[in-house]
């Protein structure tokens, strides 16, 4: 399911939160992607784009792998900052396993201009 921003409602304090949060690290450390995502909670867990010679990994599956590390049991919300046009599908499968098929991936444009809000099923 995608909704673009002129079809969904204002977006919720919390949600424009994590964009903002994810804009900050994709940004302070210069990657292609920043993420942060909420748990069940209400924690945030911020990352970018890992880019080692031995490990390569998504901003938002780099942010879902921090939250479980610390204990998360599911997520309310994710956030993307990418100038993709979507999240790729293995990154909404991350999102999927811990928070549920229903959980919203906010995708937004490196301004911070959301573009799109995505189911992770």
């Amino acid at each position: 399911m995608l909704a673009r921003m002129s079809e969904a409602a204002p977006l919720d304090p919390e949600d424009r939160k994590i964009i903002t949060l994810a804009r900050s690290a994709r940004a302070r450390n210069g990657v292609p992607e920043g993420a942060a995502v909420r748990d069940e909670t209400g924690r945030t867990y911020v990352a970018g784009t890992v880019a080692l010679e031995s490990l390569q990994l998504s901003a938002l599956r780099t942010a879902v792998a921090m939250a479980v590390a610390s204990g998360a049991q599911s997520l309310e919300a994710a956030a993307v900052v990418t100038a993709a046009e979507t999240a790729t599908a293995e990154d909404l499968a991350a999102v999927r396993d811990l928070g549920g098929a229903g959980t919203p991936v906010l995708v937004a444009g490196p301004d911070g201009t959301l573009r799109a809000t995505v189911q992770a099923g």
